[in-house]
C-alpha cells in the first residue's frame, strides 16, 4: 500500500511526500493543485476528518521528493502481464521493456486499422496489410513496405546508406521530393521534405527490417542460380551476390551505430539519475529551510505579541481601557456576532494578581438589551502560588464622561465564597461584576459625552492596600 499514489492508486511515479505524511505522484499532485483551490489531502479526509490541519493543505512547494520510496520502487521485482511474454525484472527496467515487448499489441502504422503483435508486424506488412503495396513509377515493380519504429533516438549514417543504396539497378532515382530514400527496399512513405526527414529519423528500425528482408530475397535468388543445370553462374547473379555483400555491409554499419547509441543512452540515463538525486537532495534542503523559516516566523510573532503586551500592561492595579468603533461593536453585540469584548490583561502589582475586564455592550443577564454590562475577571497568573486566596480587593468601575462632568462609577467587594475569586484552575475564572452598569439610553444620549468620536473609556481601580 505504501507504494501506491494517494490520488490515482497506481504505483507511485516520482513520489512526493506532503507535510501530512501521504505520498502522491508528482504529476498527480501538480494536477490536483492546478485544478483545486485550497486542495485538502483526500487520505486525511478518509482516515480521520477530525485531524485535518494546516499540514493537510496540498501545495507543490510544501511537498518534497521521497528519494527513499523512489529507490524502493525502482528495485521492486515485476513481470510483464502481456499474454505470451515471459519477461521479468525490476521496475526501473520495465518502461524500457514495454517499448520493446514483442508480444505487445500495436496499431499498424500504415493506417489499415489492424492491431498486431510487435513481433508479427513484418509478416502483417508483407502478407496482410492492404495499405502496404506501391508501384515504382519507372520500373513498374510492386514493392512491400513497413515502418516499424524501434528507437527514435538511434542516429543514422545517411551518407553511407545512400551510397550503398545507389548501387541498386532500379531506374527510380535514389532521392525524390515525394518519397523515402528507402523506397528501393520497400518503404512506401511519401510526403514533404520536412516530413520525409522526420520519417527517416524515426523509422530506422523499420528500414533495417526492410533491408534484412531484401537480403533474404537476394540469398534466395543466389540459391536458385546455384541449382542451374550447367552449374554456371550468370553475370546477373554475380551482380546479386555483390548486392548481397553491399547490404551486409549496411547492416554491419547500422549495428555499430545502434551499439554506440545504446552506450550513449545508458550514459545519459546514469547521468540523469545522478542529477535527479542531486535535485531531490536540494529539494529536501529547501523544505528543511522552509520549515526553519516558519518556526522563526512563529517565534518572531510570539516575541512581537509579548512586546506589545509589555508596552500596554499595567502593574499598579489601575487600568484604562480605550474602546474604538463603538457603533459597530454595539451592533455586533445586538446581532450576536460578537457578544462581549475582553480587555488586555493587567496586574495589581509587578508580581500580583493577573486580571482583565469583560464588557457586554448590549447587556448580559438581567441587563440584556437594556444596559451595558461590565464584569471583572480573575485570570491565571505566573505568581498565583505566592499570592493569598481568595482574591479580596475592592474593585471600582468607571465610565468616563469625556467632557469631565458626570462619570459613571460603581464598586463592589468580592464574595469570598464565590468561585470567581478563588485561585484559577483554568485560564480564566467566571466573570463577576455589574450586569446593569449603565442604561443604553444614557450611553447613546447626546446630553452626555460617554461616547465621543465613536470611542469610550472604561477605567478599573483595584484597591491594593
Amino acid at each position: 500500500q505504501k507504494y501506491l499514489c494517494s490520488n490515482c492508486n497506481n504505483i507511485l511515479k516520482k513520489a512526493l511526500q506532503t507535510l501530512c505524511g501521504h505520498r502522491y505522484c508528482s504529476a498527480c499532485l501538480s494536477w490536483i493543485v492546478r485544478n483545486n483551490k485550497n486542495a485538502i489531502c483526500q487520505k486525511c479526509k478518509e482516515e480521520d476528518p477530525s485531524t485535518l490541519s494546516e499540514g493537510s493543505l496540498l501545495a507543490e512547494e510544501r511537498a518534497f521528493g521521497d528519494a527513499a520510496i523512489n529507490k524502493e520502487i525502482s528495485e521492486l521485482k515485476v513481470h510483464c502481464v502481456t499474454l505470451g511474454c515471459s519477461w521479468s525484472g525490476i521496475m526501473k527496467n520495465f518502461e524500457e521493456h514495454q517499448s520493446l515487448c514483442e508480444y505487445a499489441l500495436i496499431p499498424c502504422h500504415t493506417g489499415c486499422g489492424h492491431m498486431v503483435m510487435r513481433k508479427k508486424l513484418a509478416d502483417h506488412l508483407e502478407n496482410g496489410c492492404v495499405n502496404n503495396v506501391t508501384m515504382c513509377q519507372k520500373c513498374k515493380r510492386s514493392l512491400s513496405s513497413s515502418e516499424y519504429q524501434v528507437n527514435k533516438r538511434i542516429p543514422f549514417n545517411w551518407y553511407l546508406i545512400s551510397f550503398f543504396l545507389f548501387q541498386q539497378n532500379c531506374s527510380t532515382p535514389l532521392i525524390n521530393k515525394d518519397g523515402c530514400r528507402f523506397s528501393e527496399v520497400g518503404c512506401s512513405f511519401r510526403g514533404s521534405k520536412e516530413k520525409i526527414k522526420e520519417h527517416e529519423k524515426t523509422a530506422v528500425g523499420a528500414h533495417m527490417l526492410l533491408l534484412l528482408q531484401h537480403i533474404k530475397q537476394l540469398k534466395a535468388s543466389l540459391c536458385t542460380a546455384a541449382k542451374a543445370p550447367n552449374g554456371s553462374i550468370p553475370q546477373s547473379e554475380l551482380n546479386l551476390e555483390n548486392k548481397l555483400h553491399v547490404f551486409e555491409n549496411i547492416v554491419a554499419v547500422l549495428n555499430k551505430e545502434v551499439e554506440t547509441s545504446n552506450l550513449e543512452i545508458t550514459a545519459f540515463r546514469r547521468q540523469s539519475e545522478l542529477d535527479q538525486n542531486i535535485i531531490r537532495g536540494l529539494e529536501l534542503k529547501i523544505a528543511e529551510l522552509h520549515r526553519c523559516l516558519m518556526q522563526k516566523d512563529a517565534g518572531l510573532s510570539s516575541l512581537h505579541k509579548s512586546l506589545l503586551f509589555s508596552e500596554q500592561a499595567s502593574y499598579d492595579g489601575v487600568f484604562l481601557w480605550k474602546i474604538t468603533d463603538v457603533g459597530r461593536k454595539l451592533q455586533d453585540s445586538v446581532t450576536g456576532r460578537t457578544v462581549s469584548l475582553y480587555s488586555p490583561a493587567f496586574y495589581t502589582a509587578k508580581y500580583g494578581y493577573k486580571v482583565c475586564l469583560r464588557v457586554y455592550l448590549n447587556g448580559d443577564g438581567t441587563g440584556k438589551g437594556t444596559h451595558v454590562s461590565l464584569f471583572f475577571v480573575v485570570m491565571r497568573g505566573d505568581y498565583d502560588a505566592l499570592l493569598p486566596w481568595p482574591f479580596r480587593h475592592k474593585v471600582t468601575f468607571m465610565l468616563l464622561d469625556q467632557n469631565n462632568r458626570e462619570h459613571i462609577i460603581d464598586a463592589f467587594r468580592p464574595d469570598l465564597t464565590s468561585a470567581s475569586f478563588q485561585r484559577p484552575v483554568n485560564d480564566m475564572n467566571v466573570a463577576s461584576g455589574c450586569p446593569m452598569f449603565l442604561p443604553l439610553s444614557k450611553l447613546q444620549s447626546p446630553k452626555y459625552a460617554y461616547v465621543k468620536e465613536d470611542t469610550l473609556f472604561l477605567k478599573c481601580i483595584i484597591e491594593t492596600n
